[in-house]
């Protein structure tokens, strides 16, 4: 006989008990600290039980790693459950008893009747991919918030400077920002220096027009020029931050390239639109696939399911993601989709089909998002590559997407 022991994670403190094959408990509840001692404390019942044991918990934010790491090198398969896989299964009805108002009995009685949780297996870099991924985001939006800040400045002292170049942080325009920031700074270059100037750090791109061009501007600027000294610091500081982020950047996106390499049944970078950094996100955020029995689950969890608005008999028919679930794979979702609707030859003739229909590009892209994810969904249950639509022909065994 199978025993279960479901443990409801806590910060400071977990609550644990043991169920059998017939949702009789065989040891009460107990709670015990998150800490060595506590932890030592759940591993003396298992080992006085004769019979196999399962464990299951829940991902309640990071506090659960720590029991989860113990109680593997202990040898126990543990099994891990999203909280709203329980949740549901305690709203269910299947079990309703009002003793068992014991979050530990649902976790335990959930792995009783068959619950599906991450795969343990590859949990562990599933897990680092996720903090990688995370760390990642937050790393690009200090770059972006550095830039925005930039752009603040400048607005400032010289707003006309934007209109020089098709993006203001394109390697010529930074080597420009990191010598001279004011209008009048422009404007007092010997224009052959600044020929000069601008035709090395461009490797030949701009010359005497682009310099003539950038002068004339500078003097006819309407910049605030009392703020020069302030302007001068913040931009200094703030291009050199944004360097420091990019080069940190850059080796994590090799950290994470080399973690991916380690799945050898990772065939997410087959779809379109998918790259490196994009479907490490995917994989940690979606973890095992398993825990979703329907597309319709992982569309929920992704949070790119429509939510409609309803009051008695009045619907409303245009309906926005519920936005629930783990922003992280949203994000995901939306940088692929971005990707896909150029490179992917389906998804691109269905936005320009959809935006000729006279739908917002917003709308288009949120369909897209779903699409990619069945593809996603697919390519994760099935194990496969992606095979691109316009040559599934030659393949025997398309994908079932449904």
């Amino acid at each position: 006989m199978t025993l279960y022991m479901g443990i409801d994670v806590g910060k400071r403190k977990h609550t644990a008990l043991v169920i059998n094959e017939h949702g009789q408990r065989v040891v009460k509840a107990f709670t015990f600290a998150n800490d060595r001692r506590g932890i030592e404390q759940v591993l003396a019942p298992l080992r006085t039980l004769t019979e196999p044991v399962e464990v299951a918990l829940e991902a309640t934010g990071h506090y659960w790693l720590a029991l989860f790491a113990q109680l593997t090198q202990a040898g126990y398969h543990v099994h891990v459950f999203n909280p709203l896989q329980v949740h549901a299964y305690q709203r269910s009805g299947i079990r309703q008893r009002k003793q068992d108002r014991i979050d530990a009995f649902w976790i335990a009685d959930y792995l009783r009747i068959g619950g599906v949780g991450s795969n343990t297996d590859q949990l562990e870099t599933h897990l680092q991919l996720r903090q990688l991924a995370r760390f990642r985001a937050s790393l690009s939006d200090q770059i972006g918030d550095a830039k925005r800040r930039i752009l603040a400045v400048l607005d400032q002292v010289f707003p006309e400077y934007a209109t020089l170049f098709s993006d203001v942080f394109v390697a010529t325009s930074r080597q420009l920002l990191a010598e001279a920031v004011l209008p009048q700074e422009f404007a007092s270059f010997d224009l052959e220096e600044l020929r000069q100037r601008l035709h090395a750090a461009s490797r030949g791109r701009f010359g005497a027009d682009k310099a003539a061009t950038l002068q004339a501007t500078a003097r006819a600027s309407i910049g605030v020029a009392f703020l020069a000294d302030a302007a001068r610091v913040q931009v200094s500081c703030l291009l050199e931050q944004i360097a420091l982020l990019e080069r940190q950047l850059a080796d994590l996106d090799a950290q994470i390239a080399r973690l991916v390499a380690t799945l050898p049944d990772q065939y997410l970078t087959t779809i379109p639109g998918v790259s490196v950094v994009t479907a490490a996100t995917l994989l940690g955020e979606i973890g095992s696939v398993d825990r979703f029995d329907t597309l319709e689950q992982l569309v929920a969890y992704a949070g790119i399911d429509p939510s409609v608005y309803q009051s008695g008999a009045f619907e409303a028919e245009a309906a926005h993601m519920s936005k629930r679930g783990s922003p992280y794979l949203r994000r995901a979702l939306w940088v692929a989709a971005t990707a896909a609707r150029v490179h992917d030859p389906e998804l691109r003739a269905y936005y320009a089909k959809r935006r000729a229909e006279g739908k917002a590009h917003g709308t288009v892209m949120g369909a897209i998002c779903r699409k990619l994810l069945a593809r996603i969904y697919a390519v994760l249950r099935d194990g496969r590559p992606y095979i691109i639509r316009v040559a599934q022909h030659s393949h025997p065994e398309p994908l079932d997407f449904s």
